[in-house]
C-alpha cells in the first residue's frame, strides 16, 4: 500500500487516500517548491513583496492556510493570491467550508505581476477580509465569508508561498520546455490587529542566506500530481527568497534574482540646516573720557550638510566713551551655510563730542543724548541773563 495525495484546484492536498496503484512517473518529472511559516497568526495584515513566476500553466501563489484543513471532517480555511496562465493574470480566492467551496474572482490588475515586484496584502479582521496590491485594495469580503474565518480559524493561519505546474482546468497549458521559472520574494511581514489598529510584529527579509528560523519547506506532491515540492528548489540569494519550478534533475539552480528597484534606490534624506551661532554681546562702554568697549563678534554657526543657514553675524558694538571707537561691522558665515553678514555694532555715546571718535555723539537737544545735559543749563543761564537785562 502506498500513500497518495489527491488534490483539487485551489491549493494543496484535499484528501489523503490509500491506494494500491503506483504513482505515475509524471508526478516526479518536475520539481516545484513551497515555503511556509511554522506558526499560525490570528487576525492582522499578512504582507509580502513578490514577483510571481511567469509561464503558461505555472501557478505562482501567496496564500494563508489553516493547518489541518485537509483532514477528513475538518472545516477548510484558505485565502489566496494566485497567478495563473500565460498572460500572468491574478485570481483571488476565499476557500472555506465542510466540504470546502471556492469563492474565486479573476482580478484585472493594472500592474505587471510577473515582470516587476509589488506589495501584496491580506487584511484579516473579525468583520472583513481584504486583498490589496501596492496598498490599493481591490477586493473585500464581509458577512458570511468573514464569519466563516472568525469562527473556524480561531487558531490562526500560516503564511504559504508555492509555485507548481497546473493544467488546463487551472493554471493553463503547462509545457516543461519553459523551465526553469522562479517566484521571487523580497520580504514578508506580519502586523497584529486589535481594537481597530494594526501593529507591526515582525518582518523577514531573508538576509541570512539560509532558511530562517520559524520557516519550513514542502517535500510533497503538488496539486494535480504533476510535480513534487523539493526543498532544493527554495534558495536565498542576495536577500531574496527564490522558489523554482525545474526539471527533476536540475534542482537548486535559482540563478541571479532580478533586483528590486525600490530596494536599490533609497529616498534622499531631508536637507539639514545648521543652526547659526548666537551673536556676541557688546563690550561695556567707558566712563567720562573713557576708552570705548571692545566690539564683540559672534561666531557663525556650523552649516548643515546640505547648506544650512549661516550663523548670526557680529554682535552689537560696545558703548563708546569719549574718543571711543564704534563697533566694527562683523561678517561671519556658517560652515556650509549661506554667508550671513552681521550688522555693525552701534557707536558708543561719549560724554563730549569728539569728531575724531569712531562715531561720536553729535550733540542734540534730546534729553536722552549723552551731551544733552549741557544744553538745558546753558539755555537757562542765557534766558535768565536776557530777562534781567530786559528789565533793567
Amino acid at each position: 500500500m502506498m500513500r497518495r495525495w489527491v488534490f483539487t484546484p485551489g491549493r494543496l492536498a484535499v484528501t489523503l487516500l490509500l491506494s494500491s496503484a503506483t504513482v505515475s512517473t509524471s508526478a516526479w518529472a518536475v520539481a516545484s517548491a513551497e515555503l511556509s511559516t511554522t506558526q499560525s497568526y490570528l487576525y492582522g495584515r499578512f504582507e509580502a513583496r513578490i514577483r510571481f513566476a511567469p509561464g503558461d500553466g505555472i501557478v505562482s501563489s501567496f496564500f494563508l492556510w489553516k493547518n489541518g484543513s485537509e483532514q477528513a471532517g475538518a472545516f477548510w480555511n484558505e485565502l489566496d493570491f494566485e497567478k495563473v496562465a500565460a498572460d500572468c493574470h491574478m485570481t483571488t480566492n476565499a476557500r472555506y467550508g465542510n466540504p470546502s467551496a471556492n469563492h474565486s474572482q479573476t482580478n484585472a490588475l493594472t500592474v505587471d505581476i510577473c515582470g516587476s515586484y509589488h506589495d501584496y496584502r491580506f487584511e484579516w479582521t473579525p468583520t472583513y477580509i481584504a486583498w490589496s496590491v501596492d496598498e490599493q485594495e481591490f477586493r473585500r469580503d464581509t458577512g458570511a465569508t468573514a464569519t466563516a474565518f472568525s469562527q473556524n480559524a480561531t487558531a490562526g493561519m500560516q503564511f504559504h508561498f508555492n509555485v507548481w505546474p497546473g493544467n488546463s482546468t487551472f493554471g493553463g497549458n503547462f509545457n516543461a520546455s519553459i523551465l526553469p521559472v522562479h517566484e521571487y520574494i523580497i520580504w514578508v511581514q506580519y502586523s497584529s490587529f486589535a481594537n481597530g489598529t494594526f501593529t507591526p510584529v515582525w518582518k523577514e527579509e531573508f538576509d541570512a542566506g539560509t532558511l530562517p528560523s520559524g520557516w519550513t519547506l514542502g517535500n510533497f506532491a503538488s496539486p494535480f500530481n504533476l510535480s513534487t515540492h523539493s526543498p532544493a528548489n527554495v534558495s536565498f540569494v542576495n536577500g531574496i527568497a527564490v522558489l523554482s519550478v525545474s526539471a527533476d534533475n536540475a534542482t537548486g539552480a535559482p540563478g541571479v534574482p532580478p533586483a528590486d528597484p525600490s530596494a536599490t534606490t533609497g529616498a534622499g534624506g531631508a536637507p539639514a540646516s545648521g543652526a547659526g551661532g548666537t551673536a556676541g554681546g557688546g563690550g561695556a562702554g567707558g566712563g567720562n573720557n573713557g576708552s570705548g568697549g571692545a566690539t564683540a563678534t559672534g561666531a557663525g554657526g556650523s552649516g548643515g550638510p546640505s547648506g544650512g543657514a549661516g550663523g548670526s553675524a557680529a554682535g552689537s558694538g560696545g558703548a563708546t566713551g569719549s574718543s571711543g571707537q564704534g563697533g566694527a561691522t562683523g561678517s561671519t558665515s556658517g560652515s556650509g551655510g549661506q554667508t550671513s553678514t552681521g550688522t555693525g555694532g552701534g557707536a558708543g555715546s561719549g560724554e563730549t563730542t569728539n569728531p575724531s571718535s569712531g562715531a561720536g555723539c553729535a550733540c542734540n537737544l534730546s534729553p536722552a543724548a549723552g551731551c544733552g545735559s549741557l544744553v538745558l543749563p546753558l539755555a537757562l543761564v542765557l534766558l535768565f541773563g536776557f530777562e534781567r537785562r530786559r528789565r533793567s
